[in-house]
């Protein structure tokens, strides 16, 4: 698997070395250059856009084993952060924006179109259907009585009487990820593929919502599959936004490469190993030290279908 992982360092889609304010005429020309993703050689303006690397055809006969698994990305975790942070203003520092905003800003303008409500892929999500399970209006008691007499609500009345609740990038701190770890026999190697990608964030409709005796109701700041998105068709999208280094700013490391690469910390919560479609808390109930246990044995039996390949 290590070996995997060199070898997908080296081929991914490489360093985009972006446009640098050291030739730009001016901040504004910097900035724009940047936001049109494009940069200067010489006197020659050129396209900084990206080509993925791409997967190549695997035929279902020369995969001799595989495991998909779904896996959970904290991005409380130290590792995870690049996928956390963002600064879309910034200057000298490149301009970043959280996987979340990525995947959500090119869902809304139709540049993914690939966006399910389920990790089945069963239920496609239109950008309004979308925005609905990421926004949500509270109206306040006093409102409805206005409404419920005939009259409608002043401008004031609506600024003071009516919650706009958005889930926005600082509340989504947990991803999703499905993928695929297969031994392709024709080339040797034990390779993973990625499949799906999912943001994690409170339901709007529920967030802080609070009882009859002004209690927290229950599962009220729990977090939901706000909306899956197909990988393979995300990449284009994914591999012309970059992360942010923190050992070096001048280097370009985008989503899909650290995504292929598996620079991530995750704990796998369901596998096709499991029993059924059920995810691991679904067969081991009630027991959250039991739960990371089957995480970590299904973890080593990745492991161990690489190191089979070798054994006769």
């Amino acid at each position: 698997m290590k070996k995997y992982i060199s070898s997908l360092l080296v081929l991914a889609s490489g360093f985009a070395f972006s446009q640098t304010i050291l030739n730009a005429s001016s901040p504004e020309e910097f900035r724009q250059m940047r936001a049109e993703n494009m940069k200067k050689v010489g006197d020659t303006v050129i396209s900084n856009k990206v080509t993925p690397l791409e997967y190549g055809f695997v035929d279902e006969k020369d995969i001799l084993k595989s495991m998909t698994v779904w896996e959970i990305i904290d991005m409380n975790d130290k590792i995870n952060q690049p996928f956390y942070y963002d600064n879309p203003n910034g200057l000298l520092a490149k301009t970043t924006r959280s996987l979340y905003q990525i995947l959500l800003d090119a869902a809304m303008d139709g540049k993914i179109e690939e966006v399910y409500d389920d990790e089945n892929f069963t239920t496609k999500l239109s950008m309004e259907g979308l925005k609905r399970k990421l926004e949500s209006e509270r109206v306040d008691e006093e409102a409805i009585d206005i409404l419920n007499s005939g009259r409608q609500l002043t401008e004031d009345e609506k600024k003071r009487l009516i919650d706009h609740i958005r889930t926005t990038t600082d509340k989504v701190k947990v991803l999703k990820i499905m993928g695929m770890w297969f031994i392709d026999k024709r080339d040797g190697m034990m390779k993973y593929r990625p499949l799906g990608i999912a943001a994690m964030g409170p339901d709007p409709t529920s967030i802080g919502r609070l009882d009859a005796e002004g209690k927290l109701m229950e599962g009220a700041n729990d977090l939901v599959d706000l909306f899956w998105v197909y990988y393979p068709k995300a990449r284009d999208i994914l591999a012309n936004n970059y992360v942010y280094n923190r050992a070096n700013s001048s280097a370009d490391l985008s989503f899909d490469d650290v995504i292929n690469a598996r620079r991530f910390s995750s704990i796998i919560y369901k596998s096709s190993n499991g029993l059924g479609d059920g995810t691991i808390k679904d067969y081991v109930p009630r027991n959250a030290e039991e739960q990371l246990a089957e995480s970590q044995k299904i973890k080593d039996q990745i492991l161990q279908m690489e190191n089979d390949m070798w054994n006769y």
